[in-house]
């Protein structure tokens, strides 16, 4: 026989025995093991998106070793997860403790949100200042989805358009630095305002179409005085559902 013919044909059954391996596995969305890009960051990212959906609350334990069975992945990866998002301010690590969801007090939370509020003000002010017909119509047809998903009730779409649409505002505003400093306030705010904006859902909505009708007419000052109340809105929500006034 020829021995060419024997290597193709062994060759031929691992790749079948693979692809009936990889058919037959289950469709688990945690387990990441096989998936590409640098391990860490893709676990850190699967991690800060469970933990600002609320799947993981304030205060949640993050077990390395739960994580990295639920994720088919071993504890190293996890370990730089946790410690990146620790850098965040997501996650606390603690000596014999581990890791947990951060908690905010009160008094970090307020001092966070009035900095959040002057530069999403700033954010929407340049937006509306550096504006063109290409990416106001990207806010519309994200704010056209986002009602919809509001009438649907399906929180999750909503919260990931939310992102969107202040993601897409930063594009507009186009300065890398204030884009930085605001997605790192609004992920840790996130811990704070996630479940009373769930609840106040329309009203955010509501916020984003004002927002963008100023940005639309270029209108700087409006837009900038308008995003600066949709943040200290989601921080009232936040304190009404805390007994707090």
């Amino acid at each position: 026989m020829d021995e060419s013919l024997t290597v193709l044909s062994d060759t031929e059954m691992k790749s079948a025995t693979t692809a009936r391996r990889a058919a037959a596995a289950p469709d688990d969305a945690h387990k990441i093991g096989n998936q590409h890009s640098p391990l860490f960051a893709v676990i850190r990212d699967k991690l800060r998106e469970r933990i600002l959906s609320g799947e993981f609350r304030p205060g949640a334990r993050l077990v390395e070793g739960k994580l990295s069975a639920e994720m088919a992945v071993s504890r190293i990866p996890v370990r730089e997860a946790l410690r990146a998002l620790a850098a965040e301010g997501l996650v606390t690590v603690e000596p014999r403790r581990g890791a947990t969801v951060s908690i905010l007090s009160d008094a970090l939370a307020d001092d966070m949100v009035e900095v959040r509020a002057t530069l999403e003000g700033l954010n929407a002010k340049l937006a509306a200042m550096r504006r063109d017909d290409e990416t106001v119509g990207q806010l519309k047809a994200i704010l056209a989805e986002g009602d919809a998903a509001v009438e649907a009730g399906d929180m999750a779409k909503c919260q990931e358009l939310n992102r969107q649409f202040h993601e897409t505002l930063a594009i507009i505003a186009g300065n890398a630095v204030l884009t930085e400093l605001m997605r790192s306030l609004r992920d840790r705010t996130a811990l704070v305002f996630a479940p009373s904006n769930m609840r106040r859902i329309r009203e955010n909505w509501a916020d984003h179409a004002q927002i963008l009708n100023a940005v639309i007419a270029g209108n700087g000052e409006l837009a900038n005085l308008l995003a600066t109340q949709h943040v200290h809105n989601a921080a009232t929500a936040y304190r009404e559902a805390r007994g707090m006034q």
